[in-house]
């Protein structure tokens, strides 16, 4: 997985604030909402790749994949995480 070295030194592309790891419960119920092709990225495109993990930012609104142990920070990549209160 993810260095703790690196993990300090990674941040939001967004608005530059920490990432931490996601949780694996956040993990799982993502990885449910993508079997069902429900869950959408900042573009607003469905994510087609379970997901391996996720870095979370700091203000818990996004979710960045890690997907085959890669982490993928890219803006329109994002996981609005507000889906899954609607979920």
């Amino acid at each position: 997985m993810i260095s703790k070295e690196l993990l300090q030194i990674l941040r939001c592309p967004d608005n530059r604030t920490p990432l931490a790891l996601a949780d694996s419960t956040l993990v799982e119920r993502c990885n449910h909402l993508i079997d069902q092709r429900r869950l959408k990225n900042k573009a607003g495109l469905p994510v087609e790749h379970t997901l391996d993990g996720g870095l979370i930012r700091a203000d818990r609104a996004v979710l960045y994949p890690i997907v085959d142990e890669i982490p993928v920070l890219l803006v329109d990549e994002a996981i609005p995480l507000n889906q899954l209160e609607q979920a």
